[in-house]
Parts: C-alpha cells; sequence; structure tokens
C-alpha cells in the first residue's frame, strides 16, 4: 500500500495506537491486532467474517509497515500533521523551487538540509499543486493567489521546508530549450 491510500487512513487509529506512542507500543498494538484477525485465526469464520478480518489484518500490517519504520514513520507524521493543520506547522524556512536544484534523473528538485541530508519535491508534485492553484485562480486574484507551495520534509531530520514558486514558473523541460 503506498503512502497516498495510507494517508486516507489514520493509521494510528488502525493501529489503535496514539502518534505520541514509542515503537515498543506500536508493536505491542501490532501484535495484539495480528493475532487478532490472523487469517489462520478466522479459518473457522463464516467466508464474510474471515475476508473482513484478512482485510483489517493487511490494513493493520501495512500501517505497521509504515510505523514502524523511522523514516517512514516521520515522512507519514509530517503529512498527517499538514492534513491535520492544513500546513499551519512550523516551517524552518521558504525556499523558491528557482532556487533549488534541478536533478534531471529523479526528475525531481531538490535543496540540502543543514542538517546535511535533502529536501526533495518531485516536477509531478509541483505540476500537480501548479494546476490546482491555475483552478483556484479564478477565486484568487490577489498576488498571493499567484504563488503556490508544499511543505517538504528533509530525508533525515524533521526540519521541514516551504517551497514556493509563481504559477507562471518555468519548466524545466521549458528551461532547457532556451
Amino acid at each position: 500500500m503506498g503512502m497516498c491510500e495510507a494517508e486516507k487512513k489514520d493509521l494510528y487509529a488502525v493501529l489503535g495506537a496514539s502518534p505520541s506512542d514509542s515503537v515498543q507500543q506500536l508493536r505491542h498494538r501490532y501484535q495484539q491486532l495480528a493475532l487478532q484477525y490472523h487469517p489462520d485465526r478466522l479459518r473457522g469464520e463464516c467466508s464474510s467474517e474471515a475476508e473482513s478480518g484478512v482485510k483489517k489484518f493487511l490494513e493493520v500490517d501495512a500501517a505497521w509497515r509504515i510505523l514502524s519504520d523511522e523514516a517512514t514513520r516521520r515522512r507519514y507524521d509530517l503529512q498527517r500533521r499538514a492534513q491535520l493543520l492544513k500546513q499551519d506547522w512550523p516551517v524552518d524556512s521558504t525556499v523558491h523551487l528557482e532556487d533549488m536544484t534541478w536533478d534531471q534523473d529523479e526528475s525531481a528538485y531538490t535543496y540540502c538540509c543543514r542538517c546535511g541530508g535533502a529536501f526533495s519535491v518531485s516536477e509531478e508534485e509541483v505540476e500537480e499543486e501548479t494546476q490546482k492553484r491555475q483552478q483556484d485562480e479564478d477565486v484568487e486574484e490577489t498576488g498571493e493567489g499567484r504563488h503556490r507551495g508544499v511543505v517538504v520534509c528533509c530525508d533525515t531530520c524533521s526540519l521541514s521546508l516551504y517551497v514556493t514558486w509563481s504559477l507562471h514558473r518555468m519548466t524545466p523541460t521549458s528551461k532547457r530549450q532556451k
């Protein structure tokens, strides 16, 4: 299950846990639920019950996979927080897309974090956001509306960065044709 599907569900709720729980606590919850819903345990049940059990088991398993790994858990936490607060959380600084490095291989813009890690935002994300903004454009005639941004998290520390660009930016592809 990709991060995207995961975002729709609160993974902590799936495990009956809370975001402040330690990995040990999460593991404990996971093990309890995994046992409860394990396909082998539901063998004798009627098929619909066994089926929803399997579904639940896979959900729990997927949630645990993301939350048991420090990096994916941090990424999930940040996304979850961003969703909960709709971008209202501490951002270390704001960077313009133009100041980021275009990484051809990754099709992403990258920026070095002071911890030595990197922030990266994919061309795809930028495109998606830009399109969303262009649709809102009619609504927002203010100067603000012309700027779009996403919050990106550093891949090694907990800092996040607000990346912003103007709607009428040049795409890397159009830049190269100069």
